[in-house]
Protein backbone atom coordinates (compact mmCIF):
# COMPACT_ATOMS: atom_id res chain seq x y z
CA UNK A 1 0.00 0.00 0.00
CA UNK A 2 2.63 2.53 0.96
CA UNK A 3 4.64 1.66 -2.24
CA UNK A 4 1.49 2.18 -4.45
CA UNK A 5 1.50 5.76 -2.42
CA UNK A 6 4.73 6.16 -3.41
CA UNK A 7 4.29 5.58 -6.84
CA UNK A 8 1.32 7.65 -7.30
CA UNK A 9 3.54 10.75 -5.58
CA UNK A 10 6.10 10.13 -8.01
CA UNK A 11 4.14 10.35 -10.52
CA UNK A 12 1.81 13.11 -9.24
CA UNK A 13 5.31 15.22 -8.96
CA UNK A 14 6.88 14.09 -12.51
CA UNK A 15 3.23 15.73 -13.80
CA UNK A 16 3.67 18.77 -12.38
CA UNK A 17 6.98 19.64 -13.71
CA UNK A 18 5.74 19.55 -17.16
CA UNK A 19 2.54 21.13 -16.10
CA UNK A 20 3.40 23.47 -13.74
CA UNK A 21 0.92 26.55 -13.49
CA UNK A 22 1.67 29.61 -15.44
CA UNK A 23 1.12 33.45 -13.59
CA UNK A 24 -0.85 35.55 -15.73
CA UNK A 25 -0.02 38.30 -14.05
CA UNK A 26 3.84 38.32 -13.56
CA UNK A 27 4.97 37.09 -16.99
CA UNK A 28 8.60 37.90 -16.78
CA UNK A 29 9.50 37.00 -13.39
CA UNK A 30 13.06 37.02 -13.65
CA UNK A 31 12.92 40.08 -15.38
CA UNK A 32 14.66 38.95 -18.71
CA UNK A 33 12.70 41.92 -21.10
CA UNK A 34 13.27 44.96 -18.36
CA UNK A 35 15.28 47.41 -20.63
CA UNK A 36 14.89 45.75 -23.77
CA UNK A 37 11.04 45.84 -25.14
CA UNK A 38 9.67 48.14 -22.89
CA UNK A 39 8.77 51.12 -24.80
CA UNK A 40 6.29 53.61 -24.19
CA UNK A 41 5.15 56.84 -25.88
CA UNK A 42 7.34 59.51 -24.05
CA UNK A 43 10.38 57.40 -25.07
CA UNK A 44 9.33 57.92 -28.47
CA UNK A 45 8.16 61.28 -28.65
CA UNK A 46 8.39 64.35 -26.95
CA UNK A 47 7.51 68.25 -27.64
CA UNK A 48 10.50 70.92 -26.27
CA UNK A 49 9.36 73.87 -24.35
CA UNK A 50 8.27 76.34 -26.99
CA UNK A 51 7.01 73.55 -29.75
CA UNK A 52 3.94 72.23 -28.33
CA UNK A 53 0.86 71.01 -30.68
CA UNK A 54 -2.42 70.92 -30.35
CA UNK A 55 -3.83 69.52 -27.18
CA UNK A 56 -6.26 67.17 -28.79
CA UNK A 57 -3.45 65.88 -30.81
CA UNK A 58 -1.47 65.43 -28.36
CA UNK A 59 -3.83 63.75 -26.26
CA UNK A 60 -4.65 61.27 -29.82
CA UNK A 61 -1.33 60.72 -30.56
CA UNK A 62 -0.61 59.26 -27.02
CA UNK A 63 -3.78 56.86 -27.58
CA UNK A 64 -3.03 55.82 -31.05
CA UNK A 65 0.54 55.13 -30.18
CA UNK A 66 -0.80 53.05 -26.89
CA UNK A 67 -3.56 51.38 -28.56
CA UNK A 68 -2.07 50.41 -31.68
CA UNK A 69 1.00 48.61 -29.89
CA UNK A 70 -1.12 46.93 -27.95
CA UNK A 71 -3.24 45.59 -30.61
CA UNK A 72 -0.34 44.66 -32.98
CA UNK A 73 1.08 43.09 -30.18
CA UNK A 74 -1.72 41.17 -29.52
CA UNK A 75 -2.31 40.28 -33.45
CA UNK A 76 1.31 39.74 -33.83
CA UNK A 77 1.95 37.23 -30.48
CA UNK A 78 -1.84 35.28 -31.28
CA UNK A 79 -0.24 34.82 -35.00
CA UNK A 80 3.15 33.64 -34.99
CA UNK A 81 3.29 33.28 -31.12
CA UNK A 82 2.59 29.36 -30.75
CA UNK A 83 4.65 28.83 -34.11
CA UNK A 84 7.42 30.48 -32.58
CA UNK A 85 7.19 28.66 -29.36
CA UNK A 86 7.40 25.09 -31.39
CA UNK A 87 10.32 26.97 -33.07
CA UNK A 88 12.36 28.29 -29.95
CA UNK A 89 11.13 24.54 -28.08
CA UNK A 90 12.64 22.59 -30.97
CA UNK A 91 16.04 24.55 -30.71
CA UNK A 92 16.47 24.56 -27.28
CA UNK A 93 15.65 21.01 -27.50
CA UNK A 94 18.14 20.56 -30.28
CA UNK A 95 20.71 22.38 -28.09
CA UNK A 96 20.27 20.32 -24.92
CA UNK A 97 20.54 17.07 -27.09
CA UNK A 98 23.64 18.51 -28.52
CA UNK A 99 25.16 19.44 -24.81
CA UNK A 100 24.21 16.00 -23.29
CA UNK A 101 24.86 13.46 -25.78
CA UNK A 102 27.86 14.92 -28.02
CA UNK A 103 29.76 18.07 -26.25
CA UNK A 104 29.82 16.92 -22.65
CA UNK A 105 30.97 13.11 -23.94
CA UNK A 106 33.63 14.76 -26.09
CA UNK A 107 34.58 17.51 -23.26
CA UNK A 108 34.94 14.35 -21.31
CA UNK A 109 36.53 11.90 -23.59
CA UNK A 110 39.08 14.97 -24.20
CA UNK A 111 40.05 15.05 -20.46
CA UNK A 112 40.79 12.05 -20.21
CA UNK A 113 42.83 11.50 -23.19
CA UNK A 114 44.61 14.91 -22.10
CA UNK A 115 45.75 13.21 -18.70
CA UNK A 116 47.98 10.95 -20.29
CA UNK A 117 49.41 13.44 -22.75
CA UNK A 118 50.07 15.57 -19.43
CA UNK A 119 51.89 12.70 -17.30
CA UNK A 120 54.47 12.32 -20.41
CA UNK A 121 54.96 15.67 -21.05
CA UNK A 122 55.48 16.63 -17.19
CA UNK A 123 57.89 13.90 -17.09
CA UNK A 124 59.90 15.19 -20.11
CA UNK A 125 59.84 18.66 -18.65
CA UNK A 126 61.12 17.48 -15.33
CA UNK A 127 63.50 15.27 -17.23
CA UNK A 128 65.12 17.59 -19.80
CA UNK A 129 64.43 21.43 -18.62
CA UNK A 130 64.67 21.20 -14.53
CA UNK A 131 68.48 19.99 -15.04
CA UNK A 132 68.91 22.77 -17.19
CA UNK A 133 67.55 25.45 -15.02
CA UNK A 134 68.96 24.24 -12.26
CA UNK A 135 72.56 24.57 -14.34
CA UNK A 136 71.60 28.26 -15.10
CA UNK A 137 70.34 28.73 -11.82
CA UNK A 138 74.22 28.13 -10.09
CA UNK A 139 75.61 29.83 -12.95
CA UNK A 140 73.65 33.10 -12.24
CA UNK A 141 73.43 32.73 -8.40
CA UNK A 142 77.37 34.58 -8.50
CA UNK A 143 75.47 38.01 -10.98
CA UNK A 144 75.84 40.98 -8.62
CA UNK A 145 74.09 43.75 -9.58
CA UNK A 146 74.98 46.87 -8.29
CA UNK A 147 72.93 50.23 -9.13
CA UNK A 148 74.54 53.44 -8.37
CA UNK A 149 73.39 56.54 -9.50
CA UNK A 150 75.99 59.32 -11.46
CA UNK A 151 75.55 62.89 -11.04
Amino acid sequence: MAEEHSGLEERIIIKDQHTKEIDLVNRDPKHINEDVVKVDFEDVIAEPVGTYSFDGVWKSSYTTFTVSKYWCYRLLSAVLGIPLAVVWGFLFALISFCHIWAVVPCIKSYLIEIQCVSRIYSLCIHTFCDPLFEALSKICTNIRVAVRKET
